[in-house]
C-alpha cells in the first residue's frame, strides 16, 4: 500500500494507542529513515515552515543578527515542536504509525535510552566527538567497544565539516579503519549546514569542507568502507554524480535537505541524483531534531514526487537502506 501526503497525514494524527493507527501500520509498506537523532529535548526549537522559499540576508550594523535565515513565511502544514518531555514517545509513535525504521545518532547511552524504549524501530548508530581536544584514545575504544559489544551499527553522525576538517584529514583515519575492519559503515555530514548563517552560528564550519570530492583520499585508502554521505553533498550536485560514478560503496541522504531547502530545488536535486543513474542509492532520511510531524511530511515528498516511478519510491524510502545496512529484504 502506497501513501501520498494526505493519507500519512491522517495516519500522523491518529492517536497512538487507536485500533485504527495499530491496523493501519501493518498495512503500510516499511520504510527505513537512516538519519535520525537521539534527543531528548529541543528548547531552541520553535514552530518551523518546511521548504521556505529564500533565505534572507543579514547585516552586522543591525546586530544581533539571527542565527538561521530561513524567511518568516507563513504555511500549512506547519511543523511543531513537540511538549517538553514528551519528543521521544512522540517521534516513536510516528514511526510505528508509518511502520518506519530508524538509523538513531546520538551517545551511546541516549541511544540505547531510544533502543530501549523501541527495539524493533531503532538501529542504534554513535561516533566520535569532536577532534581539536579531543581524546582519541578513550574515543576509539568507546567505539571499539560500542560495535564489537553493544550491538551498534553506523558510525555517524560525523561532523568534521563543523570544525572545518576534511574526512580525508589523517588525525581522524584511524576511525575510519576502526570501521572498514570491523565492516561498519560510517555516515559523514556533507553540504547542507547553516540555514544561510553558518557564519553568524558557527564560525568554524567551512562549507568547502562538504565537498563530496574530499572523501576520495579517505575511500582510496580504504576500498571496503561502506560511505553514507548525509545531505547528499548539498547543493555540489556535480561533485556528488563524480564521486558516485568512481565509488560503488557510495550511498547518499536527503535527510536535511529534503525539508529544509526550496522545494523546487530539492526535487531537482533528487531527480538529478535518479536521472544519472544512482536511484539504487539514494536513501531517505529526516535529520529528526525537533518536530515529530516532520516524518510524515517528508515521506509524503517523495510518495508525491511524479519524477520517481512507483519502484523508484520504494527504493528510496526502504529497499536502498536494507541493502546498505545489509537487513531483510521487505517481504
Amino acid at each position: 500500500m502506497r501513501l501520498g501526503l494526505s493519507s500519512l497525514a491522517i495516519i500522523a494524527l491518529m492517536g497512538a494507542g487507536s485500533a485504527s493507527a495499530q491496523n493501519t501500520t501493518a498495512a503500510v509498506a516499511p520504510i527505513i529513515d537512516v538519519h535520525m537523532h537521539a534527543m531528548a529535548e529541543a528548547p531552541w526549537a520553535t514552530p518551523v515552515c518546511p521548504n521556505q522559499a529564500r533565505f534572507e540576508a543579514s547585516d552586522p550594523k543591525n546586530g544581533p543578527e539571527a542565527p538561521f535565515g530561513w524567511s518568516s513565511e507563513e504555511c500549512s502544514p506547519k511543523l511543531y515542536p513537540a511538549p517538553k518531555g514528551e519528543y521521544m514517545k512522540a517521534v516513536l509513535a510516528e514511526m510505528e504509525r508509518l511502520n518506519v525504521r530508524g538509523v538513531v545518532f546520538g551517545d551511546v547511552e541516549a541511544v540505547k535510552t531510544w533502543q530501549a524504549a523501541a527495539p524493533a524501530r531503532v538501529i542504534p548508530g554513535t561516533a566520535f566527538g569532536r577532534v581539536e581536544g579531543g581524546d582519541p584514545a578513550n574515543q576509539l575504544k568507546m567505539l571499539e567497544v560500542a560495535f564489537t559489544k553493544e550491538g551498534f551499527k553506523v558510525m555517524g553522525e560525523i561532523g568534521l565539516q563543523y570544525e572545518g576538517i576534511s574526512p580525508s584529514d589523517m588525525r581522524v583515519d584511524q576511525y575510519f579503519a576502526l570501521a572498514e575492519k570491523l565492516d561498519i559503515p560510517v555516515a559523514i555530514h556533507m553540504g547542507t549546514g547553516g540555514s544561510g548563517r553558518a557564519n553568524i552560528a558557527m564560525p568554524t564550519y567551512r562549507g568547502s569542507m562538504g565537498n563530496p570530492l574530499l572523501l576520495e583520499e579517505l575511500l582510496a585508502r580504504h576500498p571496503k568502507l561502506r560511505v553514507q554521505v548525509m545531505h547528499a553533498g548539498y547543493p555540489m550536485i556535480d561533485n556528488m554524480l563524480t564521486l558516485l560514478q568512481a565509488n560503488s560503496h557510495v550511498y547518499v541522504d536527503i535527510a536535511g535537505l529534503i525539508w529544509s531547502y526550496p522545494r523546487k530545488d530539492v526535487n531537482r536535486y533528487i531527480e538529478r541524483l535518479v536521472d544519472a543513474g544512482f536511484g539504487d542509492r539514494v536513501l531517505y532520511g529526516t535529520d529528526q531534531l525537533a518536530w515529530p510531524g516532520l516524518m510524515a511530511y517528508s515521506i509524503g515528498l517523495i510518495q508525491n514526487a511524479d519524477y520517481l516511478s512507483p519502484e523508484q519510491k520504494r527504493d528510496i524510502l526502504y529497499n536502498n537502506a536494507a541493502r546498505f545496512l545489509r537487513l531483510e529484504p521487505a517481504k
